[in-house]
């Protein structure tokens, strides 16, 4: 069941530790594979009928079908269950850390001649729409230190976020990095970036496939959490990644006009709020050197899916603390980039698959918030 790569900063468990992740993984993976197909089902011949009895016509938007299946008990078993396992999966990482935290900071301090480099700010002031909640009902979100040199929240990240994905992001968590590479590399082959900029890296999981794909580049990694950027470059140094981490805001950041060839990010947008995402667009385009390229991977929009998928895609809004899920996937990337400066003619959008072990949900799409593939979009600045 556990494929998860190990690497020197990654939390070891015990044989029980081990056991109750594994038992959170498979309990994931039979909601995915076996549970929450039923509830189409339930919708079809039960929701639906009622509300077109009592409403004139069969549910048209999410929010109808909302009305529809809310009191379902179906839905509300499967919906009770999926929350249980989110907060099962983090719990079990959590304890697993917090058994080996002074462990684990004395390895983040052993690296006498790193490859890459480290920088925090201590005057950064961490976004509301990151500090506000606990982001996918993570206790701590990203950010919070409760010790000094704190990393505890990137290494539960890197332990839970496998479970999390169901194996989906690959045992070296950076199936989404790696996904944007092979798209590049086929809309781009002759696109070779000097200067990458990773923004809101987390751990740096979708940061280290560049490192492979353009080895002659000089990469950077940014984020507001500095317990997760502690953790990411350990875990860099562990990869033998050269990677310079910075904690710095995506909205505004402290890097020069014109200073990268390649920006991008993954899985960051739905996570900030409308005024953020434009925020950092724009920032994208005043990085970006003339023929450079911003790309960024995320959630595919609603446009995708019927009214039914819509309102099962919506469930993290309501249950699992991600309050711009849903207003993230009503936008369209094409509009984004348009108002962040970039000319029509540069710009890109295409699904891509998910990269997944046999061992993922993903394999068959079944998964409630991701039906097997990711959205990429961007575009190449002008001459």
């Amino acid at each position: 069941m556990d494929r998860q790569f190990r690497h020197a900063q990654l939390a070891k468990t015990t044989h029980d530790e081990q056991a109750l992740q594994d038992f959170v993984q498979s309990f994931k993976l039979h909601l995915a594979r076996r549970v929450v197909a039923g509830n189409r089902t339930v919708f079809e011949k039960r929701a639906a009928p009622v509300f077109e009895e009592q409403n004139g016509q069969e549910p048209q938007t999410r929010e109808e079908v909302a009305e529809a299946m809310g009191e379902q008990p179906y839905y509300q078993m499967w919906s009770g269950l999926q929350r249980v396992s989110q907060d099962m999966n983090w719990n079990a990482a959590a304890d697993c850390v917090a058994r080996q935290l002074p462990d684990l900071i004395e390895i983040s301090k052993s690296w006498d001649q790193p490859l890459g480099s480290l920088t925090l700010d201590p005057d950064i002031e961490v976004p509301r729409y990151i500090s506000a909640v606990d982001i996918h009902c993570l206790p701590g979100s990203y950010h919070v230190e409760t010790v000094d040199d704190d990393l505890a929240q990137g290494a539960i990240f890197d332990k839970g976020g496998y479970v999390y994905s169901m194996g989906g992001w690959g045992p070296k968590i950076d199936a989404m990095g790696q996904g944007v590479v092979d798209y590049l590399k086929e809309a781009f082959p002759d696109f070779r970036p000097v200067r990458i900029l990773d923004l809101g890296c987390t751990i740096g999981g979708s940061t280290l496939p560049y490192v492979d794909a353009y080895p002659e580049a000089e990469i950077y990694a940014i984020d507001v959490a500095a317990p997760c950027l502690r953790y990411a470059h350990s875990r860099a140094e562990a990869f033998g990644k050269a990677v310079h981490f910075v904690q710095d805001n995506a909205e505004y950041t402290k890097f020069e006009d014109e200073s990268f060839d390649l920006v991008v990010s993954h899985i960051l947008m739905h996570e900030t709020s409308n005024r953020a995402i434009r925020n950092i667009l724009r920032e994208c385009r005043r990085l970006v050197r003339p023929l450079g390229i911003t790309a960024h991977v995320d959630l595919a929009g609603f446009r995708h899916w019927d009214a039914f998928d819509q309102f099962m895609l919506s469930w993290d809004t309501i249950n699992n603390n991600e309050p711009f899920w849903n207003a993230y996937r009503e936008m369209h990337p094409h509009e984004l980039m348009r108002e962040a400066g970039f000319e029509e003619a540069t710009i890109f959008e295409a699904l891509i698959a998910r990269k997944a072990g046999k061992n993922s949900a993903f394999v068959k799409g079944r998964n409630s918030g991701g039906r097997g593939f990711w959205e990429v979009f961007g575009a190449r600045r002008t001459p």
